[in-house]
């Protein structure tokens, strides 16, 4: 049990090429490297507002919020795991690809084997499959429930091919992250499609764009690297000038999407609380405006990942102001 290391993986990809040192691992730092935790932390915040959006309205329900949040953590988890492994498998992440630059690829450096890969991803599969039964059952098999549970089933497998061949993986991306996971989540505890649905997804987007444009900013990073191996992803279809302006405009709508939510009365100012992540946010902007430099300048140390490293620190903190504001929110409501 190494408190330390699950810290640092949480925060930072871990770099090891020592099968040794990989054993020496506790099973829980190990679960946190392979499944990307410095990522799937993203999931969980989504699964939080949700929960906090659901109680302000009052419409929360703890064992059903617990169960889908669990199962929305344990499926980006096992989709990563799937992602890896179609990857290794097509031989994507071979000759030192970017992957396998940042952090430990456990297929790669040969510290598991195809069936190792399997117990982890049964595990992380089970139990999200067991938490959508869960909800379904809870909510008597709401229509809502099964449609999100169809659509999540069928996105696990397909993300990593083709639609990331296809130039769609970032599309899904900024679908369900930003547009499914929070409405959807608060629309099952709701028990109905709420009728201000427009606002709540607009409310989910305003995160959710924040995690799709860190994905869209680590596949400018490995534009090159997939040109190369033959990933057709949308950044290397549009290339990097205009992918950067994309990413700019994502980055600019997520403030634009929290204050248009106050100016209308969705939020109360509380939530404006995330403009102290904009110092970052400037920063992710002043970066993107430029084009990604061929090699590490002297003294970046977390290279390959350029864009993708400052875009992730300023949606963590985005999102913790976020969740503050909204808290703050629920407060304010329930002293008026």
């Amino acid at each position: 049990m190494n408190l330390k290391l699950w810290i640092f993986a949480i925060q930072k990809p871990v770099k090891e090429n020592d099968i040794n040192v990989w054993n020496s691992f506790d099973v829980i730092a190990k679960w946190l490297i392979s499944t990307r935790a410095t990522v799937t932390q993203l999931t969980l915040l989504s699964g939080v507002i949700a929960g906090l959006l659901a109680l302000r309205d009052g419409f929360f329900d703890f064992p059903l919020w617990l169960a889908m949040t669990l199962g929305i953590y344990f499926a980006h988890s096992a989709e990563n795991l799937v992602n890896d492994y179609i990857d290794f498998t097509r031989g994507i992440d071979e000759d030192n690809y970017y992957r396998g630059q940042y952090g430990i690829h456990p297929l790669v450096h040969k510290f598991w084997t195809k069936q190792d890969w399997a117990r982890w991803f049964i595990f992380a599969g089970t139990v999200a499959v067991a938490c959508g039964l869960f909800v379904a059952f809870y909510t008597n098999f709401s229509p809502i429930v099964i449609a999100l549970f169809i659509f999540g089933v069928a996105i696990l497998p397909t993300y990593a091919w083709p639609l990331k061949y296809l130039g769609l993986g970032e599309i899904l991306i900024f679908i369900n992250w930003g547009m499914v996971l929070i409405p959807g989540m608060y629309s099952i505890m709701a028990g109905e499609i709420p009728s201000n649905l427009p606002t709540l997804v607009m409310a989910g987007m305003a995160f959710g764009f924040g995690f799709g444009s860190f994905n869209w900013g680590k596949h400018i990073d490995k534009i090159e690297a997939d040109k190369k191996k033959g990933v057709g992803s949308l950044p290397v279809r549009l290339g990097e000038s205009a992918s950067r302006m994309v990413n700019i405009f994502t980055v600019l709508l997520a403030y634009a999407l929290v204050a248009y939510l106050v100016v209308t009365g969705f939020y109360y100012p509380t939530v404006l609380l995330v403009f102290l992540a904009a110092g970052r946010g400037w920063n992710v902007i002043k970066l993107l405006s430029k084009p990604r430099p061929s090699e590490a300048p002297v003294g970046f140390e977390l290279w390959p990942r350029w864009f993708s490293t400052p875009q992730l620190m300023h949606i963590r903190l985005f999102g913790a102001m976020y969740i503050l504001g909204i808290v703050l929110d629920i407060l304010l409501r329930k002293a008026l």
